[in-house]
């Protein structure tokens, strides 16, 4: 372990404003947002480029957040209240967040692709008393809190209908702020149907996650995040957002996941930190790849090996010379500003991680469930692991339960960033918890003799074969990641044995649509058992597909883009 891990303890800096600015062990969320305007208050906080470049300085967003607050206070919002927030990624997203929590109240950040019924059973459950939504479905709700008097108010995030954010106000007043330990935010879980399950994050949960997290990378107020994927999800909205305020820096809001568009927002506005899940981070490496051999094939023979050579002399050395070496290939790709690439919300496959670093690009993966607000495992740049989705962060105690003879139990972890349970669900929230309170993550893996943690899958989806073998079907999905005729692919067992409960393994995969333009049905299912076959041969033979069938419709997913296996 380098000198430089063992000392990197961001969350000292905080003690320069203890007993001024907060008291706790660990500030509040507002608290950690009024000692980043006391340090870096003219930096730019919120912006957008899409269709003008709008931004707020720290200083500017907290005035906005200050009148949200007060008003939330004059329409009767307490302490312990609960406030909804859902819409598009926005500046004007993160400050009702804000202004929700410097209210004293507990936020509930909603998807925003969910169908109506579901955002209403949600509200119900959550006991929400005022709703800030996007213009475009403001007056649906608006409607619905008079005729059903679900909510005391509805509030638009943006200029056009009803009451736009930017123009509250209230007057000044004894707002009683929350402590550390109380209810920062209810986050609902996939799964929205029946009985929506609420995880409650403190306050403590969220800025302890968001410090710690940093002992294995650096951040600067330099730093430009990409709040691409939707921020209510717990990756985005502490990855991106609370890590950003949390050190000065600045978040730039993507508005779609088109790829060109996303390119051009990195460029425009030199990101420096991308977070993505494996699907973004697929589909910009095959682009690249399908640019380098389109030079042909001397010349992307002659790329490859400077790539094989680049990436042993940033893993031996610990030098990175692919920044300098492929800066032509980056700059087309719009990549040349990024410092960090941070992958999570699903596992990626170790070639996919190998590559951008090769291309010189720090490319780490991290773990964590909403349950764990949600880090806690981080692959330190400069000892990062490919096939780990890292090392377990500082404060964290992380144990395998029922080791198999791979060592491969289930994770179960204790520590600062651990929820408080389910919302008014305590059976479940006893069931989520060992004896002695460790919280069983449900997900497979092992960990090595320096704590890194390398996954094999979630526990519900395990296929014991008919030899007995236990098959983790997220392991050989892993390997059709650089395919790109697959846009879908999905692993399960199927029944061979009822008595003895034994599975065999079959394959649901749907075609890029892109790369099978006018292409025959017959010759698309030939490419893709010719694809299976491929994979096969590298596969152990208790883990080969045996069964394979070729969807005609994508296969529903969750918003960070992992499939609903429940659904298929």
């Amino acid at each position: 372990m380098s000198k430089k891990e063992i000392t990197r303890m961001p969350w000292r800096s905080l003690e320069e404003y203890r007993g001024k600015l907060y008291s706790g062990q660990w500030p509040t969320l507002p608290e950690m947002f009024q000692i980043t305007v006391a340090r870096y208050g003219e930096r730019p906080c919120f912006t957008i480029y899409e269709p003008d470049r709008i931004s707020l300085t720290y200083k500017e967003s907290l005035e906005k957040i200050g009148a949200v607050a007060r008003y939330l206070h004059s329409k009767g919002i307490r302490k312990g209240d609960t406030v909804a927030v859902t819409g598009k990624n926005s500046p004007e997203w993160t400050v009702a967040y804000l202004g929700i929590l410097f209210a004293g109240a507990t936020v509930v950040p909603i998807d925003y692709q969910l169908k109506n019924e579901e955002t209403d059973l949600l509200l119900k459950t959550s006991k929400a008393k005022i709703l800030f939504v996007d213009e475009e479905k403001h007056k649906r709700y608006a409607e619905e809190a008079e005729n059903r008097g679900l909510l005391s108010e509805v509030i638009s995030l943006h200029k056009g209908i009803g009451t736009y954010i930017y123009t509250l106000d209230g007057p000044t007043a004894e707002i009683e702020s929350a402590s550390e330990h109380d209810r920062a935010a209810i986050l609902f879980t996939s799964g929205t149907t029946g009985n929506p399950k609420g995880v409650m994050l403190t306050h403590q949960n969220l800025v302890s996650d968001c410090y710690l997290a940093q002992g294995h990378l650096d951040l600067y107020p330099e730093d430009v995040f990409y709040a691409l994927l939707p921020i209510h999800h717990a990756y985005t909205m502490l990855a991106v957002f609370i890590e950003a305020i949390s050190c000065g820096a600045e978040v730039v809001f993507g508005k779609r996941m088109v790829t060109q568009v996303i390119l051009k927002d990195l460029k425009q506005a030199q990101v420096t930190m991308l977070l993505g899940v494996p699907m973004l981070f697929n589909k910009v490496l095959a682009g690249i790849i399908r640019g380098l051999k389109a030079k042909g094939p001397i010349v992307y023979g002659t790329i490859s090996a400077l790539m094989g050579i680049s990436g042993y002399i940033k893993k031996v050395f610990g030098v990175n010379p692919g920044k300098k070496m492929f800066r032509a290939v980056l700059d087309k790709a719009s990549l040349t500003s990024l410092r960090i690439c941070i992958c999570g919300g699903g596992p990626l496959a170790p070639s996919v991680f190998k590559k951008y670093n090769e291309l010189g690009i720090d490319f780490i993966q991290g773990y964590g469930l909403t349950e764990t607000s949600p880090i806690i495992n981080l692959n330190p740049k400069e000892r990062y692991k490919e096939t780990s989705v890292g090392k377990v962060i500082p404060q964290v105690d992380m144990k395998i339960l029922a080791p198999d003879e791979r060592g491969v139990g289930e994770i179960i972890v204790k520590g600062p960033m651990v929820m408080e349970g389910y919302f008014e669900m305590p059976e479940e929230t006893k069931a989520a918890f060992t004896e002695d309170g460790y919280l069983k993550t449900g997900d497979l893996g092992y960990l090595d003799d320096e704590n890194y943690l390398y996954l094999t899958g979630r526990a519900k989806n395990l296929i014991v074969t008919e030899g007995g073998k236990n098959v983790y079907p997220e392991e050989i999905e892993n390997e059709f990641q650089l395919f790109e005729e697959i846009e879908q692919i999905l692993v399960r067992g199927f029944e061979i044995d009822k008595k003895m409960k034994t599975e065999g393994i079959e394959a649901l995969v749907y075609p890029n649509p892109d790369a099978f333009k006018g292409t025959p049905k017959d010759q698309i299912k030939s490419r893709i058992d010719a694809i299976i076959s491929e994979v096969n041969q590298r596969l152990l033979p208790y883990q080969k597909i045996e069964k394979t069938a070729v969807l005609d419709e994508r296969m529903e997913e969750t918003t960070t883009k992992k499939i609903k296996r429940d659904s298929v």
